[in-house]
């Protein structure tokens, strides 16, 4: 099974009865495909960047879950059929997340010792 990750917003002035209704819908995609639900946040409501069907605020929730790509191709069907629903993005997570190296930085008197070194090399060519 792959992990993935759906952000969708929904209209702003949604009484708590509907988020709760078409939060359970949600996990009910995922349970009824065979998925698993890790984590589903309410991040609040919070302006747009622009009007979206006539809405400049918007109620952003936040789905990880483990499933396979026909479970992805369900849950964006039935968001993309619910009113309710501004916009939607799903992401495959990557299985392994790697931090960028660290960088390493030079002490400061081996800097020091190759600048002199570097000025005659160049002092010398020009001549």
């Amino acid at each position: 099974m792959r992990k993935y990750e759906t952000i969708y917003i929904v209209q702003p002035d949604l009484g708590e009865e509907d988020i709760k209704a078409l939060s359970e819908k949600v996990q009910e995609v995922i349970t009824g495909m065979k998925g698993d639900c890790r984590r589903l946040e309410d991040w609040g409501s919070r302006k747009l960047a622009y009007p979206v069907k006539k809405q400049t605020r918007g109620r952003y929730f936040y789905l990880n879950f483990e499933g396979d790509p026909a479970l992805i191709a369900e849950l964006e069907r039935r968001l993309r059929l619910d009113d309710r629903v501004l916009r939607y993005q799903s992401v495959k997570l990557d299985k392994e997340l790697q931090a960028p190296a660290p960088v390493v930085e030079k002490p400061v008197a081996e800097e020091a010792a190759a600048e002199p070194a570097a000025e005659t090399a160049t002092a010398g060519s020009a001549e």
